[in-house]
Formats: C-alpha cells, sequence, structure tokens
C-alpha cells in the first residue's frame, strides 16, 4: 500500500469524483467506528459541502459509507469525554449546521445506505433529498435505550415519515427494516446488496442529466415551501416557476417538446 493510500484511509471522510458527470461521492470513513460522527468527521464532512455548494459543475452528491455499517449516530465515547453542557451545546449546533447545509446545497443529496443507520445516523438518511437502501439496512434512532431521546434526529425524521410512525420510533428506539423504511417514507428503494451500486447509479444519472438551473431552484423551493402555509407556498411556487420559465434550459426544453425534437441543453 502507498503512503498516499495509507493518508487516504486515516481521512474521516473520502471525496470521489464519479465517473458519471455531475456526480460527486462523499464517503463516511470510520468503519471500525461504525462510522460514529466525531468532532473530526463533522468538521470534514462541513468542509467538504461548503466547497461542494460553489461547483457549478455537480449536481448530485451521493453520501456512502465505508464498513459494515453506514453510520452509527454520534461518538459516544468522545462526549462522554466532555461531560459539559456548553461542549454538548456546541457539538449538537455544529451538526445541526451540517445537517442544514445538505438541505441547503443547490446538488440533490442522495444517500446511499448499508448496514445500520442509527440515531444521527437514521438523521443523515432523513436530511438528505433521496435514500437508497441495501435490504439488509436497519434503521433506528435508539437513544432512548441509552436515556437519551433522539431530539435533533426527531427533526428530519418527523419532516419524512409520519407524526404517530415517527414517535413510535423516537419512544422505543427499535429497529426497522429496509421494507418498512420505504414504507414509512424514510428511504425511496430497497434493492439487494449486490444492485445498491446499480440502483444509486442510475438514479444519480437521470438526476445529473437534467437541467442544473431547474435542479437548484426546484430544491430551494421544495424546503421553502415546506415550512409555509399553503397561500404563502402556492405564491413563492408561482414566482420560482415565473422566474424557472425564463431559464435557457426551460426555453429549450419547452420549445424542444413542441417541436417534438430533443433538447440541446447548455
Amino acid at each position: 500500500m502507498t503512503s498516499t493510500q495509507d493518508s487516504q484511509d486515516d481521512l474521516p471522510v473520502l471525496v470521489q469524483q464519479n465517473h458519471s458527470p455531475g456526480v460527486l461521492t462523499l464517503t463516511l470513513n470510520r468503519p471500525n467506528q461504525y462510522n460514529a460522527l466525531s468532532e473530526d468527521m463533522l468538521a470534514a464532512l462541513q468542509r467538504a459541502l461548503d466547497e461542494i455548494a460553489g461547483r457549478d459543475d455537480l449536481k448530485v452528491l451521493i453520501l456512502a459509507a465505508n464498513g459494515k455499517a453506514f453510520c452509527a449516530g454520534h461518538d459516544l465515547k468522545q462526549m462522554r469525554a466532555h461531560p459539559d453542557k456548553h461542549y454538548y451545546e456546541s457539538l449538537f449546533a455544529t451538526c445541526s449546521q451540517m445537517m442544514l447545509t445538505l438541505t441547503k446545497i443547490p446538488q440533490i443529496v442522495i444517500a446511499k445506505v448499508h448496514g445500520m443507520a442509527t440515531a444521527a445516523g437514521c438523521q443523515l438518511v432523513a436530511n438528505a433529498d433521496l435514500a437508497i437502501a441495501s435490504q439488509d439496512a436497519r434503521f433506528a434512532v435508539s437513544g432512548v435505550n441509552l436515556g437519551l431521546f433522539c431530539s435533533t434526529p426527531s427533526v428530519p425524521l418527523s419532516r419524512n415519515v409520519s407524526r404517530k410512525r415517527a414517535f413510535e420510533m423516537l419512544a422505543t428506539g427499535d429497529f426497522i427494516d429496509a421494507s418498512t423504511a420505504v414504507d414509512y417514507g424514510l428511504v425511496n428503494q430497497a434493492v439487494p446488496a449486490e444492485s445498491l451500486d446499480r440502483a444509486i447509479d442510475q438514479l444519480a444519472q437521470n438526476i445529473a442529466g437534467k437541467p442544473a438551473a431547474a435542479l437548484r431552484a426546484g430544491k430551494a423551493l421544495f424546503y421553502q415551501q415546506l415550512n409555509l402555509g399553503l397561500a404563502e407556498a402556492y405564491q413563492i411556487a408561482g414566482e420560482t416557476m415565473a422566474c424557472n420559465m425564463l431559464f435557457e434550459d426551460a426555453v429549450e426544453g419547452i420549445d424542444a417538446f413542441i417541436e417534438k425534437r430533443t433538447p440541446d441543453w447548455r
């Protein structure tokens, strides 16, 4: 193994340009710790996301993980080594900022889930725009079993899963399997483990083939309108579509449809 490979192995997050144009993968890389979200990993994720946000060449971000698990949540050993309220407030603020960044960046974020995704790991899945899991994946917000209610994971969980199902997961800490996660709305698909790479690539390539400006405007609007009343949501959605109609890609796409030809995206 080369020294470069050694240094890569030591990084908490790996950045890999995919073979498909417009697609990038961030890989959680603490396999021996089940990819627990340490301070270093949170900082590395935030740095990577901040850089990715400014890249006009990227349309899709895949969030993956090395090892047997997707993510086991926060690093509890590290947390217990700092029994201080200010430390915990800072840690959870840092994690929340990273989670919010996943929503705010213009790229479409797809979680590629295998193994288990628990607590803040389940939060990562819920915070992604889309998610595909292998059929052997399991999900839980299990902090309550340790005396710690998963309050921050409850925020995106309750915005993906119906209220009573979300609260049952939070109050029991029980695991759900991948097919149940699909039924609940936590993930989009559950596929055989050997098909996970192909399913992720197909979805990423499908989205990457769409006009970037429409994807960016659409993602921003989607999350903005979720927090508004119905009338205000319709108002800003209409304004967004009016602006979108003037995008060069929209003009080309509509003209191509009318003229019965394939659009020539810029």
